[in-house]
């Protein structure tokens, strides 16, 4: 159910009905390199969020599309502090709470959001009630920055996407693991000085097929583990 096209005297009946869940998608606006828009994070996060909502019956709510992306300069992003991130969520989970909405997921779709959101985690009362997936963690392989993953991704659901001007990244082949937390930590700090073109990864060889497979199998995972959850 997308919220934002309820109705009031519906929605509150709704509500009243039966406990609820309300599902947040949180994302991005930052470089993609050059083939993906600079909305990847918020269109992937939203299309996952409305699948999870339409599997477990939950309220859809629109995506918060910014994120924290400074680690992308001097590539664009629209950034925000991680406490503006953190103030948003309160208010939005207090509202909601108030508003006899019984549990809320929070759909995380951008990497750099997790400090953030971990803080917000930290500080709720009501940790029960609100829980905090990150939907790359429900994928069976290694993710990356409009690589393979995102870009077949993207192709499953968007028509914005040139494959014309995809690129090689930046990648981890062959690396020891502290040499992959070394280059990690360096790409927290600025991205482009790792990467290059802002592409980790590969995405030449992806596919709207392998797109559909891995939200697929994220949603299916995102169900078994907020039933576990809830």
């Amino acid at each position: 159910m997308i919220i934002r096209d309820q109705f009031d005297p519906d929605l509150r009946k709704i509500i009243r009905k039966k406990k609820q869940i309300a599902i947040i998608p949180v994302g991005s606006i930052e470089q993609h390199g050059p083939h993906l828009p600079i909305s990847t994070d918020s269109d992937i996060v939203t299309e996952i969020a409305s699948k999870l909502s339409d599997k477990v019956k939950g309220i859809l709510l629109p995506t918060i599309s910014y994120g924290i992306s400074d680690e992308h300069f001097p590539f664009f992003n629209l950034s925000i502090k991680k406490s503006t991130l953190s103030r948003i969520l309160e208010d939005i989970c207090e509202s909601l709470i108030k508003n006899g909405i019984s549990k809320i997921i929070i759909i995380n779709g951008h990497y750099g959001n997790l400090d953030s959101l971990r803080n917000f985690e930290r500080k709720q009362k009501t940790r029960r009630k609100i829980k905090i997936f990150s939907y790359w963690k429900y994928m069976d392989r290694e993710f990356d920055h409009a690589g393979n993953v995102e870009t077949s991704i993207m192709l499953a659901i968007s028509k914005n996407v040139d494959m014309r001007k995809a690129k090689k990244g930046f990648q981890i082949d062959g690396m020891s693991k502290q040499e992959i937390s070394k280059i990690n930590k360096l790409a927290q700090k600025s991205f482009p000085k790792v990467t290059g073109n802002g592409v980790w990864g590969d995405p030449t060889k992806s596919s709207a097929r392998l797109g559909r497979k891995i939200i697929k199998e994220v949603v299916d995972n995102l169900v078994k583990e907020s039933n576990l959850t809830y």
